[in-house]
């Protein structure tokens, strides 16, 4: 059972992000302010429950939470600033977009950049830990899921509705028949041959 808050007065968020992976697509971020005391048997690391359990899941924390959002940086962002430093931002934008402030941040991973005037702690493996840091990864894993579906419609042969836009072998097999389009990070070995994408 995940435990419902570190501490036992203080308004926490707990944050996490999804897509660091992905040759293609944003990296998403969300956060997550639970009820004190929240208890829930079945919520847990999105990367431990299947597609539907997320979907399922994701409706009980709208429903319940005190607040959340969902924020992202873009492929440009990634390759301008960096992955990790764009998952900051992404979780900074998802903390600015909450309709209740916290008075502590719960990160998910041992690094972050501190957001003005919050405090914050890096839990490893936060999300097999703590009920708001498995909400917020179940809320950024669903948002993308559904962001590179309809991307994939846009951009089809990459199989994004599948891969979401990880390194699959059909993935990089498109990438090497078709090209790269505005949505893949072009930091990002997309390829082993990959300046020949770009002679």
């Amino acid at each position: 059972m995940l435990k419902s808050s570190l501490t036992r007065d203080q308004v926490e968020a707990g944050c996490d992000e999804a897509g660091r992976g992905c040759l293609a697509g944003p990296v998403v971020a969300a956060a997550v302010i639970l009820p004190k005391k929240y208890k829930h048997k079945k919520l847990n690391d999105s990367k431990q429950l299947t597609h539907a359990q997320r979907l399922e899941l994701r409706h009980d924390i709208v429903r319940d939470a005190v607040a959340w959002a969902v924020a992202q940086a873009e492929a440009p962002e990634i390759d301008q600033i960096n992955i990790l430093n764009a998952s900051f931002l992404a979780m900074h934008r998802a903390v600015a977009q909450l309709g209740k402030t916290p008075e502590l941040l719960l990160i998910d991973g041992n690094r972050f950049n501190a957001y003005p005037s919050i405090p914050h702690r890096c839990i490893v493996q936060g999300d097999a830990k703590y009920l708001s840091i498995a909400a917020a990864s179940i809320l950024a894993k669903t948002h993308r899921d559904e962001l590179m579906e309809k991307l994939a419609i846009e951009c089809p042969g990459y199989h994004w509705e599948t891969n979401r836009g990880y390194p699959t072998p059909p993935h990089r097999e498109a990438i090497r028949l078709q090209g790269v389009t505005a949505y893949h990070r072009k930091s990002f070995q997309l390829l082993p041959a990959q300046l020949e994408l770009f002679d």
